[in-house]
Formats: C-alpha cells, structure tokens, sequence
C-alpha cells in the first residue's frame, strides 16, 4: 500500500493511462478484418507503421491463446451482429481495464481502479447482450413483412433458395444479414432446414421457429407453401398485437422499476456535488465499503425482483 500512496504510483498510473489509450487508438485504426495483403495481392510487401505491427502481434497473440476456448465470445458476437473479431475485442476491453486501473492510481484511489478494471469485462459482456437482445427485437418485428416477401416471391415462381436470397438483398438489417448466411450456407452444399433452424436459435425467435417448422412439414409432404406462409404470418400479427398491447399494460410497472433502480445513484451524485467529504466516506471507510457492498446486493435482489415482475410470460 506504501507504493500507491507514493508519487510513483501516480507516475505509473500517468504511464497506464497513455499506453492504454495509444493501444486502444491504434485497434481502432486497424484493419483486422480484412484480409492480408499478401494474400489479396501476391508477391506484394506488407507495409504499415511500428505501432499498428505492434497491435496485430498483441491481436494474433490473444487469437492464439483464445483458439479453441472463445466459443462463447464468438457466439454473442453472432448474436450482437458485431463485426469486430473477438481477438480485438479482448484486447480493447483489456486496455479499457488497464486505463481504468491508471485513472484509479492518478486519482490516488488503487481500489477504485481495480474495481473498475474487474467490472470492464462485465460491462462488455453486458452491453454485447444488449446488442444481441436489441437486433432479436428489430428481427422479430421484420418477421410479418418478411414472410409477405417470402409467399409473394413464391407465389411469382421462386424458388425457395430463390425467394431467401431476394430477401437477403431486398429486406433491411437484421434480416438480410441473416438470409444472406442462410444463402452462402446453402451455395456450399448445406441443408436449407439447418441454416433457419440456426436463424431461429441465434435470433431466439420462437415464430420463425414455427416458420421453420411449416417449411419443414411443407417440404415433407408437399402443398401451396404460400399459404402456409401467409396464414403464419397471420398467426404471428395477431401474437405481435397482443405483445404491444401487455406491453402498454406493463409500461407503469417498468418506468417505476426503472426509477426506483436509478434514484440511488442520483441520491449520490447530488451528494457528491453538494457534500463530496460526506460522501466520499463510502469509499475511505471501511464501514463504507461494507455499506456499499449491502447496497449492491440489495440492489442486485431488488432488480432480479422487479425484473420478475414486469417481465410477463404469455
């Protein structure tokens, strides 16, 4: 503890927070996701500055450490539709960590930076769900139009092979990105049915599962898959309807939740800026600390509770 008080630390944490940035920055300038360019131009050299070399050993150094254990990360990212490979990604939450830790030490409070390096991966992790979570909503919403494109396509002599891959060029994010997989999928030899039922589990959409479903059946013993397509569709305005209208009952509810969850903060901030000595004891004293760490979980048991109770099954 005698080094973090001293002016060294202050130095180390100056240092921490310029390497952190400059490490950021340049993942940022860094076209990691193309391809190389010996491998785009053959017998071409690979030019670039000191610091973007720098940044791709760090990146390729991370990919061979997470080869093989990033299922997970890879999945979310999937889900999100972020484009970022997941071994820039890690790297940027790490210098995001790293910064944290700096500003804590040139702050002259370590333990607050370490508590803002360890909740770096955790916010991360938390805003890729929320990403995730948002594109299944505006892929859900899409749906009704995107089985109307699907029977009228079928209904002027596509295919279906056909009728997706208009539907990958023609319908608007998050559908053509996914129709598009669906299409290359099925160019290299792989079944249409395993391509949606993949859809329909990344997008975690139990009505294209049932449009799944009705393809499936439809494919096995044959029939006008327009129809069955369209009286879908049918099914899935009227679910969409009643959605909207428990969510209209259930917006009370959440807007309480939502306030009663952030009127501590506000409590605090107000106190910060009114009487920073009273409340900075939170972070000094360690009553404080233990005061805090009641808070978070009450607060933690309050959320799950109140969560539970607006979030209505049907």
């Amino acid at each position: 503890m005698g080094f973090l008080a001293s002016p060294s630390a202050l130095t180390a944490g100056w240092a921490l927070l310029g390497l952190a940035g400059l490490v950021t920055v340049v993942l940022m300038l860094l076209p990691s996701h193309r391809l190389p360019l010996t491998r785009r131009r053959p017998g071409a050299v690979e030019t670039g500055s000191g610091l973007k070399k720098i940044a791709g050993v760090a990146t390729d150094t991370v990919d061979k450490v997470m080869r093989g254990r990033g299922g997970s990360l890879n999945t979310i990212l999937d889900e999100a539709g972020v484009t970022t490979p997941a071994k820039d990604l890690i790297v940027i939450v790490g210098a995001a960590a790293l910064a944290s830790f700096a500003f804590g030490l040139v702050a002259g409070q370590p333990a607050i930076g370490l508590l803002l390096a360890l909740m770096c991966p955790v916010v991360g992790r938390m805003l890729l769900s929320m990403l995730a979570d948002r594109r299944r909503k505006v892929f859900g919403g899409q749906l009704d139009e995107v089985l109307q494109m699907m029977a009228g396509s079928l209904r002027a002599g596509y295919s279906l092979p056909q009728a997706v891959a208009t539907i990958s060029q023609e319908a608007a994010q998050p559908v053509s990105t996914e129709f598009a997989r669906v299409t290359n999928e099925v160019r290299v030899g792989r079944s249409m049915m395993e391509s949606l039922n993949d859809v329909a589990a990344r997008m975690r959409n139990a009505d294209f599962y049932w449009v799944t479903q009705a393809i499936g059946i439809n494919r096995e013993v044959g029939g006008n898959l327009a129809d069955v397509l369209e009286n879908v569709g049918k099914t899935i305005r009227q679910r969409s309807q009643m959605k909207r209208q428990v969510d209209a009952l259930a917006a009370d509810g959440r807007l309480s939740a939502i306030i009663l969850m952030l009127l501590p903060f506000g409590v605090a901030l107000v106190l910060f800026f009114l009487n920073p000595s009273y409340i900075m004891k939170l972070f000094t004293d360690p009553l404080g600390w233990i005061m805090l760490g009641a808070g978070v979980v009450m607060l933690t048991i309050g959320g799950f509770w109140m969560t539970k109770v607006i979030n209505l099954k049907y």
